[in-house]
């Protein structure tokens, strides 16, 4: 479980929840549940607002340090 998670992409992420809200209106329309205006928003907001705080929130490439500059990316040596 540790490793899927640490090779999990930002982008990875961000689809896995599209899909996990597409599912939801897909079981909302076959049950027979109105969408009205409101509702409509709600389902953007819940749909849009998350992954956009994941990409905000994730992690970049770290920078390299003066240390890693001078003995480069081979610990061998």
């Amino acid at each position: 479980m540790n490793t899927m998670l640490k090779n999990m992409t930002r982008s990875k992420l961000i689809q896995i929840w599209f899909v996990a809200v597409a599912l939801l209106v897909a079981a909302g329309v076959a049950i027979g549940a109105t969408v009205t205006v409101g509702t409509g928003a709600l389902l953007v907001a819940v749909c849009l607002v998350p992954p956009a705080i994941v990409f905000m929130l994730w992690p970049g490439v770290e920078a390299q340090t003066a240390g890693d500059v001078l003995r480069g990316d081979d610990r061998r040596r």
